[in-house]
């Protein structure tokens, strides 16, 4: 036998072995699950992110698809029908002005949930920029910037609220504004200290002596590795915001009629929960709390989905 033919066959995978495998049929590439994949496979099979998927869709079909099916008038006051019970054509009765109290949860749901989504991703825009920046330049930069950020953090958010709130007059956009002005302020604060954690890593440092820009290092290496810290507190910004709209709601300061939101239902209905008319203030409360769940199961499983520590092997 010669020395050639002594030689074990060659895949194109560039291993010693038989060709025709799978590693021919890929152009000798090795097969393996994406981390993305990994992470995606750890959220499906929590619990956590099944029920909390379950609760944020059937919340949202009831709002959005709940009208289309169930027609009810809320736009016109009919004091005919003011303080109806629930019964007959009006399965959750009426309130004082003669709304149909569930068709009323449908109206009051929809911009619960854009505010709350909007201010969600207005937030974390902002923030995550900001805070990337300021993590990245460092320095007297970086100092000032946060500064900025502490000043801000020192006053109450309920009360910058309120001043905010009776200096303008409510409507949708002002209200997605004046939340996401305070809310983006722990978002930035988070993604700054992700990334100065992550300036340090080696592979930040590689591409710095590779010449990678200041702008290249940031959309390239480090929020691709702060998506984490991100994704989790963007879920449960949406909760703040509800949360939010529905304080401000209940003390008189939410949307104008004929607008409503489960917060300003519960504080129209306060006053006549005491004369029986329970109708007026559960529906809504049990809704804002299912919703506030449904984010926060949500936003607990892609934390856990990131920590490696708690995903199966």
């Amino acid at each position: 036998m010669s020395a050639a033919e002594a030689v074990p066959p060659v895949t194109s995978a560039g291993r010693p072995g038989v060709s025709g495998g799978p590693a021919d049929a890929e152009g000798g590439a090795i097969q393996t699950r994406g981390s993305g994949r990994l992470l995606l496979t750890a959220f499906a099979r929590n619990w956590q992110s099944r029920l909390g998927i379950g609760i944020v869709v059937a919340i949202a079909a009831f709002c959005f698809v709940g009208p289309l099916l169930y027609r009810t008038n809320q736009v016109t006051v009919n004091l005919n029908l003011k303080d109806l019970t629930p019964g007959g054509s009006h399965p959750l009765g009426t309130d004082d002005t003669g709304y149909d109290v569930l068709g009323r949860l449908m109206l009051a749901g929809q911009s619960s949930l854009e505010i709350g989504v909007a201010v969600a991703v207005a937030s974390t825009v902002i923030g995550t920029v900001y805070g990337a920046v300021a993590g990245l330049v460092g320095g007297f930069i970086d100092a000032l910037m946060m500064r900025v950020i502490d000043t801000l953090l020192a006053i109450p958010t309920l009360v910058l609220l309120l001043i905010l709130v009776n200096m303008f007059t409510p409507n949708l956009l002002l209200l997605i504004v004046m939340i996401t002005v305070l809310t983006w302020l722990d978002v930035a604060r988070l993604v700054r200290g992700e990334v100065l954690s992550l300036r340090t890593r080696d592979f930040v440092m590689a591409a710095r002596m590779m010449g990678s820009t200041k702008n290249r290092l940031m959309w390239r290496h480090l929020l691709p590795n702060s998506i984490g810290v991100i994704t989790v507190n963007a879920t449960f910004s949406v909760a703040d915001a509800i949360l939010y709209l529905s304080v401000l709601s209940f003390l008189g300061l939410g949307l104008p009629p004929p607008h409503t939101n489960w917060g300003a239902m519960m504080s129209n209905g306060l006053n006549d929960l005491f004369d029986g008319y329970w109708w007026l203030v559960y529906p809504p409360a049990i809704l804002l709390i299912f919703t506030l769940m449904g984010f926060s199961l949500i936003g607990d499983a892609v934390r856990d989905s990131l920590d490696v520590r708690l995903q199966r092997r």
